[in-house]
């Protein structure tokens, strides 16, 4: 069967024959969101196994097991300030609650908090004598009183408006570490172009005081999850490159997030080289000198989402404030990268990439397989003290829960 990220190819190399090359680079630049969705949605997966046994590898010393199941879109996870974890299921428009009362590893049950929502991504839960819980849908930020004993939510507030439509669609938020600022991913609306929206291909800060929003960070294609620097204080985000130049460029990246930086797309990736795919301007000087580059590059078209840093408590002696990253898994590559959470070994004190990256939680597809085969994708990651790390699965609708099962 013909890979599927072939026939976008085709599809635009067919329209060139037909109405020429302006047409051709304008389609191939900015796909029209059938034409995403054609290629990018692969059929049903299987239906994962009863019991609580997840069909997935790990490293010796871990076990994995279904944590929680029949979550279709499964996204993004928050803790409340009473430990339960919160998710977000973006394409069923809702937040729910997973409670684990008895704490034997599964939640007991799934409780909506809130529903009717427009694709709800990113969540952050703040409290002080009262809770809020913030939710990021595709076009607005919310924020609600939120109570962590009953999951009722009240007192709805629209706190700042994003542009949605076409394009990445995924809002996600973070907690500055100055505690005054919640930053917010804002993806861009295309493959590749220049943005109508400021907004757009950019993460934003929405001051908690004043009810203002900056920018904080641009040229960022689609920085899907952030996340604090324990070592340093300083806010990481993976970002994806773009798409339809070849198999193995632009590199997937892993920036450091900086107030005012610009980190090159849509003209510049990788190392700072000129996209003249996209941008073919005329310079007498390199248009991407002024560039970010990034911190660490990823194997391009992983789809890198999720990452956590690891805690120094109860996992393996090296490990702690190591990174962990979700490879969503390609759609766009004519063998499938991804679909797997690595650990990246960084150095105390410059925090770079010590040696290569490692395999960490695998199984999500089989050697050769198309995407299609895949049993599942993994989006977010929450890394705990004590050897636990939560994973969620947008494609098999789950939450798995990895533990440490041996301290050799």
């Amino acid at each position: 069967m013909m890979n599927k990220a072939y026939i976008i190819g085709g599809l635009v190399a067919i329209v060139f024959l037909a109405g020429g090359y302006a047409i051709y680079d304008h389609l191939k630049n900015e796909p029209p969101d059938w034409l995403v969705d054609l290629v990018s949605k692969p059929s049903p997966p299987p239906s994962l196994p009863e019991g609580e046994q997840a069909p997935l590898a790990v490293p010796d010393g871990f076990a994995v097991q279904i944590f929680a199941r029949d979550l279709p879109g499964a996204r993004v996870l928050a803790r409340d300030n009473q430990g339960t974890l919160l998710l977000s299921q973006t394409e069923a428009g809702k937040v729910v609650a997973l409670p684990d009362r008895d704490g034997d590893g599964q939640a007991d049950e799934t409780v909506v908090v809130v529903e009717g929502l427009n694709q709800p991504h990113g969540l952050l839960v703040v409290c002080d004598d009262t809770c809020l819980l913030y939710v990021a849908e595709t076009n607005a930020l919310i924020s609600y009183d939120y109570d962590p004993v009953t999951f009722n939510v009240t007192n709805k507030k629209t706190l700042a408006t994003f542009p949605s439509g076409r394009g990445h669609y995924t809002r996600t938020l973070l907690e500055h570490p100055d505690g005054e600022q919640i930053l917010i991913s804002v993806g861009s609306s295309c493959n590749v172009c220049e943005e109508e929206s400021p907004l757009r291909a950019t993460v934003q800060s929405f001051n908690v005081a004043t009810g203002e929003m900056s920018e904080f960070a641009r040229g960022l294609r689609n920085t899907v999850f952030m996340a604090t620097d324990p070592v340093t204080g300083e806010v990481w985000g993976t970002d994806n490159g773009r798409d339809l130049i070849g198999d193995d460029i632009p590199p997937d990246e892993v920036n450091i997030l900086k107030l005012g930086e610009d980190y090159g797309w849509p003209i510049c990736y990788g190392q700072n080289i000129h996209d003249t795919d996209f941008d073919k301007r005329q310079y007498i000087q390199s248009p991407c000198a002024d560039k970010t580059v990034p911190h660490i590059e990823l194997p391009a078209h992983s789809a890198a989402l999720g990452l956590a840093f690891i805690p120094e408590e109860g996992w393996p002696d090296g490990w702690g404030n190591d990174l962990m990253v979700a490879y969503h898994g390609s759609w766009n590559r004519s063998e499938p990268t991804g679909y797997k959470v690595v650990r990246i070994d960084l150095d105390d004190n410059s925090r770079d990439a010590r040696g290569d990256i490692a395999d960490f939680f695998t199984g999500f597809i089989s050697p050769g397989a198309s995407e299609d085969e895949s049993i599942g994708r993994p989006v977010a990651v929450l890394a705990e003290p004590g050897g636990v790390l939560y994973v969620t699965d947008d494609r098999a609708g789950a939450v798995y829960r990895v533990t440490r099962t041996s301290l050799e």
